[in-house]
């Protein structure tokens, strides 16, 4: 990525992280860790109480800021809208528990929210869309919680245009649609089925939007960076290699792209 020789720090991205409970601490983690590999400036995340320490553990210049339990409440609604309100992007819902109470909180974020979101995992239900009609929003579901939303893989133009989002379903062969377009990006490995990839491209894709890149872009290129990542670990690893690792190749192959 470009950037002006003046720019002082958060001219080049800033970025938020909400996500994680009780049992999952590593799905907020890397989205956090993988948008500071694509160079922004600061970060901050927003996750259980109990996970506090591990944030700070990995991430020594992150902002971390935990939730007022253990599990995202209506506590936390508008300490989080006010937090993000003047950031560049912010990553909703990797991690984030499905039941009641943590649905409603996310849900109400999102309904409020005002900064550019990708959203991801817990954050996609079926009345998502909806919640993000005439924001700027970059939905990310595998194929199970593209059924949960309600929508066939064969309607994803007409749902895209409908509500004016960016649909990026993810699998062997990535789909990036938005109302007009409709990519495929292919390449990548069974590798990448590991646990962790898919926080990986959301918190990827939010670092680059970040530092001013279309989002339509920033999704295609985020999958085209994933899928590289996939090839480069397995000439080395095999299929041993984890999400941490993809994180880490990401500086290298964003000079090359």
């Amino acid at each position: 990525m470009q950037r002006a020789p003046d720019s002082h720090k958060g001219d080049n991205g800033k970025v938020a992280i909400v996500g994680g409970s009780r049992y999952i601490h590593g799905a907020p983690i890397f989205n956090a860790m993988a948008a500071l590999a694509s160079g922004i400036d600061t970060l901050s995340i927003c996750l259980p109480d109990c996970h506090e320490d591990t944030a700070k553990h990995w991430m020594l210049n992150a902002f971390v800021h935990p939730f007022d339990g253990d599990t995202i409440s209506d506590a936390d609604i508008e300490p989080i809208l006010e937090l993000i309100a003047p950031l560049d992007c912010v990553v909703l819902g990797s991690g984030i528990a499905r039941t009641g109470e943590r649905v409603a909180a996310l849900e109400e974020i999102i309904a409020s929210c005002t900064t550019p979101m990708v959203l991801d995992a817990t954050a996609l239900q079926e009345n998502t869309l909806d919640l993000v009609r005439g924001k700027q929003a970059i939905l990310t579901p595998h194929l199970g919680e593209l059924e949960r939303m309600g929508i066939e893989e064969n309607d994803l133009q007409d749902v895209a245009n409908e509500y004016q989002a960016i649909i990026v379903l993810k699998g062997e062969v990535d789909r990036v649609v938005s109302g007009h377009t409709s990519d495929e990006i292919t390449g990548g490995n069974a590798g990448l089925t590991t646990g962790g990839t898919g926080d990986v491209l959301a918190g990827l894709i939010a670092g680059l939007i970040a530092q001013g890149l279309a989002p339509l872009d920033a999704a295609k290129d985020s999958c085209t960076l994933m899928k590289k990542a996939g090839e480069k670990l397995q000439k080395d690893h095999g299929y041993s290699y984890t999400a941490l690792d993809t994180i880490r190749t990401i500086p290298s192959l964003l000079q090359s792209l």
